[in-house]
């Protein structure tokens, strides 16, 4: 199975495929893509930005442009739903679906939820619609299309708050949450210290921190640490900037510097890690 849609003029792109048909690597693998792969029938291995994951049954994995996943291909059971920022950009359509920095942000372990009973009916259900709908070659498909993803995000959203430490969270704690994952990935690369990201949401060190603490979240400074770190690692894997150069790009003054608090967070220095992929 594999279905696409691309339109010509805005250049946006949506492809549904269950990888029995074709292999999408360079698309799992594509900067413009976000990824949303459900894993259907049984478990898989996939590696996401050099980490290989086992993922199982009835969960789904869901990816920013920025992770690199890689994914045999003609793997069985799975069904993945990628598509580009010109089909659906999750940041200007936040309002839309409440996603952004919560289902999509750039960890080195994206977000993985699991569907119970009632949910696996309905992305079965949402499945079938969207396979339903590429069998209608309008000029309205485009939008049908978006309509069901958004459905299939709210879902999600859902259901990952319900399962985390997040139904007893306010709605206004849990868009601070979501914002401080926002502007962790607008600011990592000059901002490394918890208190530049209070300073942004209005408040203390402290008072965010002990946000993170009562729902059992990482603390803030690992979540920057861990954003910074993954960067270097993308850039030492995908790239071939000098260590250098690395080292401006991720706001350090000195590669002294970035070399020690790479090999704090990974143990190798940046050219061994490097040298090891």
């Amino acid at each position: 199975m594999n279905y696409h849609y691309s339109h010509f003029h805005n250049q946006s792109e949506f492809t549904l495929t269950d990888f029995n048909c074709v292999s999408f690597d360079k698309r799992l693998g594509d900067s413009n893509y976000y990824k949303i792969i459900w894993v259907k029938d049984q478990d898989i291995l996939i590696e996401v930005d050099g980490y290989h994951l086992t993922i199982k049954k009835n969960h789904v994995l869901f990816c920013t442009p920025l992770n690199i996943l890689k994914l045999d291909p003609y793997t069985e059971g799975v069904v993945s739903y990628i598509f580009n920022r010109e089909f659906y950009c999750t940041r200007d359509h936040d309002n839309e679906v409440s996603c952004q920095g919560f289902l999509f942000y750039g960890s080195s372990l994206p977000p993985i939820v699991e569907l119970n009973k009632k949910e696996q009916g309905s992305f079965e259900l949402l499945f079938m619609m969207f396979q339903e709908e590429f069998s209608n070659k309008d000029h309205i498909q485009g939008e049908m299309l978006r309509v069901l993803l958004k459905r299939l995000l709210i879902k999600s959203v859902r259901l990952a708050k319900e399962i985390g430490p997040y139904p007893e969270m306010q709605q206004s704690k849990f868009d601070e949450f979501r914002k401080f994952n926002l502007l962790v990935e607008e600011h990592f690369r000059s901002k490394h210290k918890v208190a530049d990201y209070a300073a942004l949401l209005n408040k203390t060190p402290k008072s965010l921190s002990n946000l993170f603490l009562k729902y059992n979240q990482k603390s803030p400074h690992k979540v920057i640490s861990e954003r910074v770190s993954l960067e270097a690692q993308r850039l030492l894997n995908y790239s071939k900037k000098k260590v250098f150069d690395i080292s401006n790009e991720l706001g350090f003054s000195e590669v002294s510097h970035f070399s020690k608090y790479f090999k704090k967070h990974t143990g190798l220095s940046p050219n061994a890690f490097r040298n090891q992929t």
